[in-house]
């Protein structure tokens, strides 16, 4: 039995070394056929971050968009063509439409990207230059800081106390093992 498995190992690791670059197909591979496939996925249910479609017509040619949320929380959307030439991607700024939207979503998306331009662009500004000064602390925000100091400085204190207590015990069992050592 062993040597039928040993034989059939043997045969296999031949077949399998063999050079086969000189052998071409007999048969042309299969027209490309024409599909269509779409998707939207999030990182949790009920929330969406990124969409798929893309669609053959069986000649070769591809064109789909896709689109997902960046980094900066914008959303980036990539339409292509692939064919013989190669990919051609185009990234677009503009944020994806959705054929099901109604004419109120769709103003209300426009409304909703435009103020996110506007507060970004804001915020780019800087709009607190570095150097202003703090603002001045109220009475009662001044004495919770101070109760606040206080706790933690008692607290530190309580912290450095135990830590030299489990020391000094350290030290102690330390001596112990090494008197027993000795006896």
């Amino acid at each position: 039995m062993v040597c039928v498995k040993l034989l059939l190992l043997a045969s296999w690791l031949v077949l399998a070394s063999g050079d086969v670059s000189h052998l071409e197909p007999s048969t042309e591979p299969p027209p490309p056929k024409p599909y269509v496939f779409s998707y939207t996925a999030g990182r949790y249910p009920g929330h969406a971050d990124r969409q798929h479609t893309e669609v053959s017509d069986g000649s070769g040619v591809v064109r789909g968009t896709f689109s997902y949320v960046d980094p900066r929380h914008k959303v980036r959307t990539v339409d292509y063509v692939a064919d013989k030439q190669g990919f051609h991607p185009v990234l677009s700024e503009q944020p994806p439409e959705h054929p099901a939207d109604s004419a109120a979503v769709a103003r209300a998306k426009d409304q909703h990207h435009l103020l996110y331009a506007k507060i970004a662009e804001e915020h780019a500004q800087h709009p607190y230059p570095i150097d202003a000064p703090s603002p001045r602390q109220s009475e009662a925000v001044a004495l919770a800081a101070a109760k606040h100091a206080q706790l933690f400085r008692v607290i530190a204190e309580q912290h450095a106390r135990i830590a030299a207590e489990r020391e000094a015990l350290q030290r102690e069992e330390e001596e112990k093992n090494l008197q027993d050592l000795a006896h």
